[in-house]
């Protein structure tokens, strides 16, 4: 039953009974009942007045009237200046809920049902970033704006550099990312899960020239370090030898900008950039051994934090496909060389200035690469929509990107999006890989994990337990508190990350949510012990009779359990939203909203100890119900729940 439908149509035949006007439905819409006033749904008529003929406050007493006296799922109206607030009957919420239910139904009862979505691969099933990695399993579901409902999708998202370990801000992007994913597929669409590896440029060559210089031949092995800290150790290095020199040549009366370009460490590391692009096996052999620390190093973080992907890209193998585009758009026309050799794009036309595409040696730059990447992977999987998930600092580049692939009449042109998100930022300040300031996504974990233990065993919360299933409950409730923390601000906003205020059990975190959901379950598993051999069908909440039958019609709902079944029928609205403006924040505030108004229904109204018997029936199907959908919000953001607390 969709209420709104019914309602918006019973609205527009008001306005041909009452004022002979054929208002089409679509200019009729209806908002939730804001918290002040009672109702479920609200019409503003302020629009309609003039052709009404009558104040708002007439027009919507006069509806509120007829809607009343014709619907039978409307049980009464109050009207606030020109808001018509609609109060939906008790017996339509329970239809309503009944329709909710249905979907819940679990494989391998009689009737038609629907199997709970899972929410993709976990922890264990994260493909490896060698180069022969199988295209992962391609799941249908989910939205984005602009796009059409079961196209194809791809995010871009994670794309790390392969000179240090992932850090914090690399986790909001990960996260993101992947709930991305999870909220597209879930609103009906074909979508691929992309990592671009940013396996080459000056970046890495700093860290290589470093090694060099200093590494003394240890490795990961020797040295007991993960490969990809090991790597971005060394990138922290070079940063502070080359630091040394710029004050050196200052002291010698050289200008700034020219210690930078002149500094010894600076050339050396162009000069083996060069050697690279040129093939040097030298420098390719220990390019190709560093990285491959990097690459376990990293999958064993995705495995970690249970993010996966269904394709690799690598910049190493693109940059030369972004060569041949930029040459082509020469030959074209489209692009200008400049008298030291390097090739521009004129943009001004744009609104924008000239861009760089290949330097004076020939070496090709970032957005090179993206040329190439986008040619690539667009070759590869025809998607109508290519999303990648980059923080707001690369704003410009991706508006850059964007219209020079239109310069160059790309038919995958218009599909670019970029999805913009906010740094997150520390009580200390701002982080910085090159100064060795970043808050490693490992230690991070780890540290989650940590506190997680402590306030755990502080609240006494794993009686019971064994020190395995401890240990795991501890790793679910750090990554549901790390992710649900960075999911749940707007992507677009910058964020501060507080590692105690994540983990809390009160609140607007994930721990709060995960709690909820334990606490349904051992509503549950009491139900079960108490009822099923006394009353197995009574237990038996599986089959779902419908539950106005149960309940009778008189039957009066609990406020809480209307204010629960609500919410419960807006989840199909709210993972629309979310994917129409690819914010895991939406299904964040939702999960919270659900959990903290079943968390009043447990405080104010007896479940197992309801005398009642089809009461009592309703609340297990209920508390079951509330429980699917928070397990199922949840998986949409990446995280786990536990079924004990």
């Amino acid at each position: 039953m969709d209420l709104n439908k019914i309602l918006i149509k019973q609205i527009a035949t008001s306005f041909k009974k009452l004022f002979d006007l054929n208002l089409k439905e679509a200019a009729i819409s209806l908002q939730p009942t804001t918290k002040e006033f009672e109702g479920d749904f609200t019409f503003v008529t302020f629009p309609f007045s003039k052709i009404t003929k009558c104040s708002p406050q007439d027009t919507a007493k006069k509806i509120g009237e007829y809607i009343k006296q014709h619907t039978n799922e409307v049980a009464d109206f109050n009207v606030v200046k020109g808001f018509l607030n609609i109060i939906i009957s008790d017996e339509a919420w329970v239809n309503v809920f009944n329709k909710i239910s249905v979907r819940w139904k679990p494989r391998g009862i009689r009737g038609r049902h629907l199997k709970p979505h899972k929410g993709g691969k976990r922890d264990g099933e994260v493909p490896p970033l060698g180069r022969t990695m199988s295209s992962g399993h391609r799941a249908s579901i989910a939205g984005g704006r602009g796009a059409v409902r079961g196209a194809k999708i791809m995010v871009e998202y994670s794309s790390p550099n392969t000179n240090k370990p992932l850090h914090l801000g690399h986790l909001r992007n990960n996260f993101l990312g992947f709930s991305v994913c999870e909220i597209l597929k879930a609103n009906g669409y074909e979508v691929i899960k992309t990592n671009l590896i940013n396996d080459k440029g000056i970046h890495i060559c700093k860290s290589m020239l470093a090694y060099q210089k200093f590494g003394n031949s240890e490795t990961p092995e020797s040295t007991g370090i993960k490969g990809d800290r090991l790597v971005g150790d060394y990138y922290v290095k070079f940063e502070k030898a080359y630091q040394e020199q710029i004050l050196q040549l200052k002291s010698k009366g050289v200008g700034d900008e020219a210690t930078q370009k002149e500094a010894p460490l600076m050339v050396e590391a162009r000069e083996m950039l060069h050697k690279w692009e040129k093939g040097d096996k030298t420098v390719r052999k220990l390019w190709k051994t560093m990285n491959d620390w990097v690459y376990k190093g990293f999958d064993a973080t995705y495995k970690s934090i249970g993010v996966d992907f269904d394709k690799l890209y690598y910049e190493s193998d693109t940059y030369l496909l972004g060569k041949e585009i930029v040459e082509q758009g020469l030959k074209d026309g489209l692009f200008l060389v400049q008298d030291d050799g390097s090739v521009w794009v004129d943009l001004t036309g744009d609104g924008l200035d000239d861009k760089l595409l290949l330097r004076a040696d020939g070496t090709s730059v970032y957005i090179t690469q993206d040329l190439g990447t986008a040619d690539l992977k667009y070759k590869d999987h025809k998607m109508q929509r290519s999303v990648y998930v980059v923080g707001n600092e690369q704003d410009h580049h991706f508006d850059v990107l964007k219209k020079i692939l239109k310069k160059l009449n790309k038919p995958y042109a218009e599909g670019i999006y970029h999805l913009s998100y906010g740094m997150v930022d520390l009580p200390a300040g701002k982080m910085k890989s090159r100064e060795g300031t970043v808050v490693d996504a490992d230690d991070l974990v780890a540290e989650m994990i940590a506190i997680a233990e402590k306030h755990t065993k502080e609240l006494g919360k794993i009686e019971g337990f064994t020190k395995a299933d401890a240990k795991q409950l501890y790793r679910v409730l750090a990554l549901g508190a790390l992710k649900f923390f960075l999911l749940k601000v707007d992507p677009k906003k910058r964020m501060l990350f507080n590692t105690k205020e994540s983990i809390d059990f009160q609140g607007f975190t994930g721990p709060f949510v995960q709690y909820t959901y334990a606490r349904i379950s051992s509503i549950l598993r009491k139900a079960k012990e108490k009822f099923s051999r006394k009353d197995a069908k009574l237990f038996d909440f599986f089959s779902l009779r419908p539950l106005s039958r149960v309940l009778g019609k008189k039957h009066s709902l609990h406020q809480t359990e209307r204010e629960v079944i609500i919410l419960l029928s807006r989840f199909p609205d709210r993972i629309k939203e979310a994917g129409e403006a690819y914010s895991p924040a939406i299904i964040a505030q939702y999960v919270y909203d659900l959990a903290k108004t079943y968390n009043r229904f447990y405080v104010e109204v007896p479940v197992l100890s309801e005398k009642n018997h089809d009461t009592l029936f309703f609340r297990i199907i209920f508390s079951y119900i509330v429980a699917q959908t928070i397990k199922r919000a949840m998986a949409l953001l990446g995280i786990e729940v536990p079924e004990r607390m």
